[in-house]
C-alpha cells in the first residue's frame, strides 16, 4: 500500500507533516485498520475513534522517551502503526503476530501493558512519580475512555495525583461508550457538558478563537477561563457549591468547577477529538503546563466506517469476516446467547431473579434481558467490585441476582466475592463467560485462573457445563440454590447439543459417568474431562481403544464440591486417573482431585492436563494454542501411553503408532 504510513517509524517522523497531510494520513490509517480487521478481527470501532487523537499525541510528543499509557489499551492500533510496526500490522491478533493490546515485550513505545479498565491513571502516576524522583524530564500521558470513569480505581488515582506530581497529562477520550453505552451519574455529567445547545454554540466560537490565538500559555489560559464560565453558566455541570466555595475555589477563581478540578487538576475541554488543529494546540499547551491537567476530547466511536458509527457496540470487537454459503450447516449458538436466553426464561417465572452486568450486555448475553425485562436488568458500568457488593445487598432482601461477568474481569472483585457474598452465604449466581481461552485477545483476557481463586473460599458451589443443554440445567440448579454459585463456560459457539424444553435440576456435587469400564481388563484408564474438555476426553478414549485399553470417561460437572464417591471409585479401580481442564494446573480441578485421593489414602497415579504456570500468549485460534501446549487428544493419548510404559512396558510396545487422529466428537446431552 502506498502513502505516508510505511515511512513512519516513530513520533519524530510526524513533525514534518502539515495539518493537511495529517488528515490524509488519518484516512490512510483508518483504511488500513478496516482492511486488516476484516481478515483478523479485533477492536474496530474504538480504534477508528482515536485516529486523530493518537496522531496529535505523537505529533506533539516524542514517544519514546515520553511515556504514553493506554488505559485498557485495546484502542492502541494507530499507536502501533506509528511506532515502527506498520509492516507487521497484518499479523495483529494472530499466532506469532502483534498483540491487540499494548505490550512491553513488543516495543519500547509501549511503556505499559494491560487490558483491563481503570488502571491507566494509577500506572501513569506511578511512572510520573518515579520520573520525578529520578530527576528525568519526560512527559507522561495517559489516555482513558469515559467508560472507565465508572470504575472506582480511577478516583483512587485522581485523589492522589495533585499531591504526588506536578506534571501529568490525562486525556479523556469521551465517546459516550465503553463497550455498551455508558451508564450512571458520571455519564450523565459528561453528557451535560457536551450536549447543551447554548454551550455548544459558544463552544464552536471558542474553537474558532483557539485556532487564531498564539500558542502562549496566557492566551490559552484566558480562553479556557472564558469557556469555563460558559460551561458553568449554561450547563449546570458543576458540583453543588458551599457558601465558602462561592467565595473562592482555592485556585484563584470563584464559584465551582468541573469534577476534575475538585481533585486539584486543571481541566480543558471538551474539544473536538477529530479536529487536528485543536488537538495540537491543546496538547502543546498541556506539554508546557506545570500542573497535572485533564484534556477532555469528544470523539466518535467507529468514525470513518458508517456501519460502526451507527452500531458502535456491535462493531466494538469483531471476529474475522467469514463468507458462509447457504449450503453450510447453521453454526451452534454462542455460549453467551444460550445463557442470556435461558435467564430471560427463568426471570419471566420469578420477578425476584435479576441480572447484573458490568458494561458488557452483549458479550455476556444479558442484552436479551435488557430488551425483554428491563426492570430485572442492571448495568452498573465498568465496576465489578460494585456489581458483586450490589448483588449481595439485593440478595439480603430476597432477590436472587445473577452476575454475568467474564472470568478474567471477575477476579477484580475477589475481595467482594469472599467478604460480601460467600462469608454471608448469600444466594448470588455468577456466570463466568470466557472461562478458558480467549485466543486472539491473549493473556489479559484468558479466563484461566477462576478455579484456583474460588476453590479456597468456603460456601462456594462451582460448576462447568460440557454443553449448552447442561449450561441451562446448571443455571436452573443455581437459581434453586440458596448459596453462592459459580458457572464457568468458554467463549464462542457451544457444542450444538439440543436444549431440553424443561431443564432438570442437578443434584449438587454429582458427576456424570459418560462411559464406564467395559473390558474389565487391565490397564484401565479413568479420564475426567471438565466442562468443554469433555469432548477431548471422549476423543482420547476413542484413541486409546485402538490399543485395547479399557477406558472410562467422566463428566465431573462440579468443581466444588467434588463428587467424592465417583472420584474415589474410579481412583480405586483405575491403573491411571487422567484429568483434563481448560484452566491452569496450579490450584485447578486436577489439583482438587489429587488432594481428594491423597486425603483418602488412594495412591493411584494422576496425570493432569491443563495450562502451565505462565501467562499464555495470544494466537489466531484456541486450537493453535492447544497444539503448542499439548492439549490435543493425540498428545494426551501419547502421554498416557508413555506413563503406562513405565508401569506395564510389555503392553505398550509399538502402541504409539496406532494413535492416528480421530474426529473430535460432539458432546451428547446429559
Amino acid at each position: 500500500m502506498g502513502g505516508y504510513l510505511e515511512n513512519i517509524k516513530s513520533s519524530r517522523d510526524l513533525k514534518r507533516f502539515t495539518v493537511a497531510q495529517l488528515r490524509e494520513l488519518a484516512s490512510e490509517i483508518r483504511q488500513r485498520i478496516i482492511e486488516t480487521l476484516a481478515k483478523n478481527g479485533g477492536h474496530l470501532a474504538s480504534n477508528l475513534g482515536v485516529v486523530e487523537l493518537t496522531l496529535g499525541i505523537h505529533y506533539v510528543f516524542d514517544i519514546p522517551p515520553d511515556k504514553l499509557v493506554w488505559d485498557v489499551s485495546h484502542q492502541c492500533y494507530t499507536h502501533k502503526l506509528l511506532t515502527g510496526r506498520a509492516h507487521l500490522f497484518h499479523t495483529i491478533r494472530t499466532t506469532g503476530g502483534l498483540s491487540g493490546y499494548a505490550s512491553r515485550l513488543e516495543s519500547p513505545a509501549d511503556c505499559y501493558g494491560g487490558g483491563h479498565a481503570g488502571v491507566g491513571p494509577s500506572a501513569a502516576l506511578g511512572i510520573a512519580a518515579a520520573r520525578d524522583r529520578l530527576g528525568s524530564n519526560e512527559h507522561v500521558i495517559c489516555v482513558i475512555g469515559d467508560g472507565s470513569l465508572t470504575n472506582g480505581i480511577v478516583y483512587e488515582a485522581l485523589n492522589n495525583i495533585a499531591q504526588t506530581t506536578r506534571r501529568l497529562i490525562l486525556i479523556l477520550n469521551d465517546n459516550q461508550w465503553s463497550i455498551a453505552k455508558n451508564v450512571g451519574a458520571i455519564a450523565r455529567y459528561l453528557s451535560k457538558i457536551i450536549t447543551n445547545p447554548h454551550y455548544n454554540r459558544l463552544h464552536r466560537d471558542f474553537h474558532s478563537l483557539l485556532k487564531k490565538l498564539p500558542k502562549g500559555e496566557l492566551a490559552l489560559m484566558l480562553a479556557q477561563q472564558v469557556e469555563e464560565s460558559f460551561k458553568r453558566a449554561l450547563t449546570g455541570a458543576t458540583l453543588r457549591p458551599t457558601t465558602q466555595e462561592l467565595e473562592t475555589d482555592g485556585r484563584g477563581g470563584t464559584g465551582n468547577s468541573v469534577i476534575f478540578e475538585e481533585f486539584g487538576l486543571r481541566y480543558l475541554g471538551p474539544a473536538d477529538g477529530h479536529d487536528i488543529e485543536v488537538l495540537i494546540n491543546l496538547l502543546e499547551f498541556a506539554k508546557n503546563y506545570n500542573q497535572p491537567i485533564v484534556l477532555h476530547f469528544v470523539t466518535q466511536k467507529g468514525r470513518g466506517y458508517a456501519e460502526a458509527q451507527q452500531a458502535p457496540e456491535k462493531f466494538h470487537g469483531l471476529s474475522p469476516t467469514q463468507i458462509i454459503q447457504a449450503s453450510h450447516p447453521q453454526p451452534p449458538p454462542q455460549w453467551a446467547d444460550v445463557f442470556g436466553q435461558a435467564l430471560v426464561k427463568f426471570c419471566k417465572t420469578n420477578p425476584r431473579i435479576v441480572g447484573i452486568t458490568a458494561a458488557m450486555p452483549s458479550g455476556t448475553g444479558l442484552k436479551y434481558l435488557e430488551k425483554e425485562l428491563p426492570n430485572q436488568y442492571f448495568d452498573v458500568g465498568i465496576a465489578e467490585e460494585h456489581a458483586v457488593a450490589f448483588a449481595a445487598g439485593l440478595a439480603t432482601m430476597g432477590y436472587h441476582p445473577v452476575c454475568a461477568i467474564y472470568s478474567t474481569f471477575l477476579q477484580r472483585a475477589y475481595d467482594c466475592i469472599q467478604q460480601e457474598v460467600c462469608l454471608q452465604d448469600l444466594p448470588v449466581t455468577f456466570c463466568m463467560d470466557r472461562a478458558g481461552l480467549s485466543a486472539s485477545d491473549g493473556p489479559t483476557h484468558h479466563g484461566l485462573f477462576d478455579i484456583s481463586y474460588l476453590r479456597p473460599i468456603p460456601n462456594v458451589i462451582a460448576m462447568a457445563p460440557s454443553n449448552e443443554d447442561e449450561l441451562v440445567d446448571m443455571l436452573y440448579t443455581a437459581l434453586l440454590t440458596n448459596h453462592p454459585t459459580f458457572i464457568r463456560y468458554p467463549r464462542g459457539p457451544a457444542e450444538g447439543v439440543p436444549i431440553k424444553s424443561c431443564p432438570q435440576q442437578i443434584p449438587i456435587g454429582t458427576a456424570q459417568v459418560v462411559k464406564d469400564f467395559q473390558l474389565h481388563t487391565h490397564p484401565q484408564i479413568a479420564i475426567f474431562g471438565l466442562g468443554n474438555m469433555l469432548k477431548v476426553a471422549i476423543a482420547v478414549s476413542n484413541l486409546l481403544s485402538r490399543s485395547s485399553i479399557d477406558t472410562a470417561v467422566i463428566n465431573p460437572r462440579f468443581i466444588k464440591p467434588l463428587d467424592k464417591e465417583t472420584h474415589l471409585k474410579f481412583g480405586s479401580q483405575a491403573d491411571l486417573l487422567v484429568t483434563i481442564e481448560d484452566h491452569v494446573l496450579a490450584g485447578g480441578y486436577g489439583s482438587a482431585v489429587l488432594e481428594l485421593l491423597h486425603d483418602n489414602g488412594i495412591t493411584t497415579q494422576v496425570l493432569r492436563f491443563g495450562w502451565p504456570d505462565k501467562f499464555i500468549e495470544h494466537a489466531t485460534t484456541d486450537e493453535d494454542l492447544r497444539a503448542v501446549y499439548g492439549l490435543t487428544p493425540e498428545n494426551i493419548a501419547t502421554k498416557i501411553l508413555e506413563k503406562l510404559s513405565q508401569q506395564i512396558p510389555e503392553f505398550v510396545q509399538n502402541q504409539q503408532a496406532k494413535l492416528k487422529p480421530l474426529p473430535t466428537p460432539t458432546n451428547t446431552p446429559g
